[in-house]
């Protein structure tokens, strides 16, 4: 099933305090099991459509974990961003959102989606498992976009090679999934932000290559975080396995 064009997806960037390792083991189960049925009662009443985390691999700093949780408008986002935050799990959270849209224009038709992994029925996600990362791929989570003030002139010649050597990278590593976001307003990360699994480290190297190669990449910024998914069985409960 396709998604809404206008969908609204928060961009996560997530992490416990190091006050919330400090706390007791039956304190912390407590606050989870809570924040959990919180957040799964935001996602049904303001219909959830898919909720992805990812593991960074080597924190930055209290940025441990990246999210994309995709609603069909506003009010879900802000629901879910006010809840997120509410004590007591809230109080030992890191928090840092951006807004986006899904980037679907034709010339990245080729990007492979990926299938949600399929639901046990009778799964009851309130009931949390032992969650680990998924060790059998790797992530690229690639942010970025133009310079401000960098010539547009020639951008549809560059962006046409820049494409080119994506698809070559995707064909010669064996892209798993790609999926792009444009985020809502003016942002120090750029305009957009990307999402790409590959089955190995090569291929996140060979992408990392293409974007930064002279001359295209003269008038672009990028920065690139490698990953790995985050409990997708679980997660995929969340919503049934309605988004890809």
């Amino acid at each position: 099933m396709s998604e809404p064009e206008e969908t609204v997806v928060i961009l996560f960037r997530g992490g416990r305090l190091p006050e919330w390792h400090q706390l007791d083991e039956n304190r912390r189960t407590d606050y989870e099991r809570r924040h959990v049925d919180l957040m799964l009662s935001v996602s049904k009443r303001h219909r959830l459509i898919g909720i992805h985390g990812y593991r960074l691999l080597g924190s930055r700093g209290n940025w441990e974990r990246f999210w994309t949780i995709e609603f069909p408008d506003l009010a879900g986002a802000e629901a879910w961003m006010k809840a997120e935050a509410e004590p007591p799990y809230g109080r030992y959270g890191y928090y840092d959102y951006t807004l986006a849209h899904r980037w679907q224009p034709e010339c990245l038709n080729w990007l492979p989606r990926k299938a949600e992994p399929p639901v046990t029925p009778g799964t009851d996600p309130h009931i949390i498992p032992a969650l680990s990362a998924d060790h059998s791929s790797f992530v690229l989570l690639a942010f970025g976009g133009r310079h401000r003030g960098s010539s547009a002139d020639d951008s549809g010649d560059h962006d046409e090679e820049r494409w080119r050597r994506m698809r070559k990278v995707s064909r010669d590593h064996g892209l798993i999934h790609g999926e792009v976001f444009g985020l809502l307003g003016a942002s120090d990360r750029g305009e957009y932000a990307w999402i790409l699994e590959f089955p190995g480290m090569a291929g996140i190297e060979a992408w990392v290559d293409a974007e930064t190669a002279s001359p295209l990449a003269a008038g672009q910024r990028h920065d690139f975080h490698v990953a790995r998914r985050w409990a997708p069985e679980y997660f995929t409960t969340w919503t049934e396995g309605k988004s890809g």
